[in-house]
């Protein structure tokens, strides 16, 4: 239990780097299984718009700066174990809002999955490959990028981020709205108190 809390109450630390772990264990496990099963450029039919495949992404996502000669594996392995210490800063500074903690975990636990991938192969194993008949016009046959786990982990917290401000913006807003019924209601009952000293036999007109 105390690993699960600190002494707020709020989850503990211990427990979002325990939850980037199993994402991490996760990714690198079906990416060994590709790896041993599937040659380079393999697919196969699972359903008529999934399939499972072998690619290799020297790049980021969508194979943005693919085409490097070879520092980018370097650049994203940095920029990975920046973020990921960023991230643990956040961890820390914010345990109590849990949705924007399970949603930047999220986010680590998957691009430290690629940033191993980075380190050991020097390109990200990528296995998951979806045919949706509406990217037609965007993307060739229909068929979005090849994508892992990490990625799945990466979107999914970051959807997650979009959520949580949507309600704390949210919540401003409602906060503000009872501010200002309070600042209205305040100066109502201040006009009634004045009115009821200057003549307390005339009606208050609002």
């Amino acid at each position: 239990l105390s690993m699960s809390k600190d002494s707020t109450g709020a989850p503990s630390l211990a427990l979002w780097l325990g939850l980037a772990l199993l994402v991490i264990v996760l990714d690198q496990l079906t990416k060994t299984l590709i790896l041993g099963s599937f040659q380079l450029n393999d697919t196969q039919p699972i359903t008529s718009f999934f399939n499972l495949a072998r690619h290799h992404n020297t790049g980021a996502a969508f194979s943005f700066l693919a085409g490097a000669s070879g520092w980018q594996r370097w650049f994203f392995i940095g920029l990975g174990v920046v973020a990921t210490g960023f991230i643990v800063w956040m961890l820390k500074k914010y345990p109590a809002q849990k949705l924007f903690c399970f949603a930047v975990t999220m986010i680590m636990g998957g691009a430290l999955g690629n940033v191993i991938d980075r380190a050991l192969h020097g390109y990200v194993v990528d296995f998951l490959q979806f045919r949706i008949a509406l990217l037609e016009p965007i993307f060739r046959g229909g068929y979005f990028p090849t994508f892992n786990l990490a990625d799945s982990a990466i979107t999914l917290g970051a959807v997650l981020l979009i959520v949580d401000a949507a309600d704390l913006v949210a919540d401003e807003k409602s906060l503000g709205a009872r501010d200002t019924r309070g600042i209205l209601d305040g100066l109502k009952e201040g006009k009634a108190k004045k009115h009821r000293a200057a003549d307390p036999s005339k009606p208050l007109e609002v």
